[in-house]
């Protein structure tokens, strides 16, 4: 069974910091493209971050360049979304995604994790 578990979460005052992480299991991730997408209330999901599986290349929407980070450990197929000076907009859940070719910036993939809920007070 195909799994992508997020943890990390949580509330946050603006200007403050999270980390992400999304563990993967049921199959071999390593070379799937891996990131994450994000869904505020009333609002489509829009993709955040993702990371390749054979260059490790990155890539960002706009409006988290510079404040956010993502990274990845294939030996234990892990990503991490590292998330910095965080302000209300950032207020989202946040999904883990993978697939086997790309992870481009429309909400579609292979697989997705449950979500975990990022709120970032005023």
């Amino acid at each position: 069974q195909v799994q992508l578990i997020e943890s990390g979460g949580g509330l946050v005052p603006t200007g403050g910091s999270l980390r992400l992480s999304c563990a993967a299991s049921g199959r071999t991730f390593r070379s799937y493209a891996m990131g994450w997408f994000r869904q505020a209330p009333g609002k489509e999901r829009e993709f955040v971050a993702a990371i390749s599986g054979n260059t490790g290349r990155t890539s960002y929407a706009d409006s988290v360049k510079g404040r956010f980070t993502i990274s990845r450990t294939n030996a234990k197929i892990t990503v991490y979304l590292q998330m910095n000076n965080l302000n209300p907009e950032d207020t989202a859940v946040y999904y883990c995604a993978a697939d086997r070719t790309n992870l481009g910036h429309q909400p579609s993939a292979d697989y997705w994790g449950q979500g975990t809920q990022v709120t970032v007070s005023s």
